[in-house]
């Protein structure tokens, strides 16, 4: 059994303090681990349907197998174990801006860190994000220009909640197609966002994607009671058009 209560670890980085803990919670004795960077806290164990819901959401509208994908923040890994619990899924990039968290999942300081590092499809970049889909060399370093099946998303607190102002740049029309030529036809860009559904955000998305949605995840939230919730937007590229039709020869 662990101790009530265990900072894992805990590094200076250009974003302010991040540290790793670990709780135990009374009622059912199991071990939260936490996340917190500098004041924000970021993430828990205990809250992880709307990471798990980025994953399902972003990959459904995807048909075949083989598929290419990248996902925007490691966090604590639920967003990529659920990708990679997709059998089509043929290789995953997890780009993440903290080289500190990358550590903490080979070091297998967290409970998915050896699901994740012992998946072969899975690769981790040490990497800003933002500043990758800006590039037109785009996300892979080793091969230029590649395009994905599906970008996921899950590093602010929403479109309008930026956790670096740099940030706000890639929500608006500009930043987002960008974003789109790195996607093959018929290809997803999916968000996580911690507010309710955005207007002045789908205005945004419809200004780029041809097909877009906003999808509202509840979750039972057993510290405050009651449910809570997120939101998953999820959009999508054109598909490549049909062949044209050979003209008649006639009689």
């Amino acid at each position: 059994m662990s101790a009530r209560f265990e900072e894992i670890d805990w590094q200076p980085t250009p974003l302010g303090d991040i540290s790793l803990r670990r709780r135990r919670e009374p009622a059912s004795g199991a071990d939260v681990y936490e996340v917190r960077l500098g004041d924000e806290f970021l993430m828990s164990s205990m809250f992880t349907a709307g990471e798990v819901a980025l994953a399902e959401l972003g990959l459904e509208p995807l048909t075949g197998a083989g598929l290419d994908v990248v996902v925007g923040g490691l966090g604590l890994g639920y967003t990529a174990r659920t990708v990679l619990r997709d059998q089509r899924v043929a290789s995953l990039l997890v780009v993440e801006a903290l080289g500190e968290v990358i550590d903490w999942h080979k070091r297998h300081l967290v409970p998915l860190g050896a699901d994740l590092t012992g998946d072969e499809r899975c690769r981790m970049l040490h990497g800003d994000f933002f500043a990758l889909a800006d590039d037109d060399r785009g996300f892979d370093p080793v091969a230029p220009g590649r395009r994905f099946d599906a970008v996921l998303l899950d590093i602010d607190h929403s479109p309008e909640h930026v956790l670096h102002p740099r940030h706000a740049a890639f929500y608006r029309p500009a930043g987002l197609r960008k974003l789109a030529a790195r996607l093959r036809p018929g290809g997803v860009f999916a968000l996580w966002s911690n507010d309710p559904p955005s207007r002045a955000f789908t205005a945004v998305l419809a200004e780029v994607f041809p097909e877009f949605t906003g999808h509202v995840v509840t979750f039972g939230n057993p510290l405050q009671g009651g449910t809570a919730a997120n939101t998953v937007y999820v959009a999508r590229t054109a598909s490549a058009a049909p062949p044209p039709r050979p003209a008649d020869p006639g009689p």
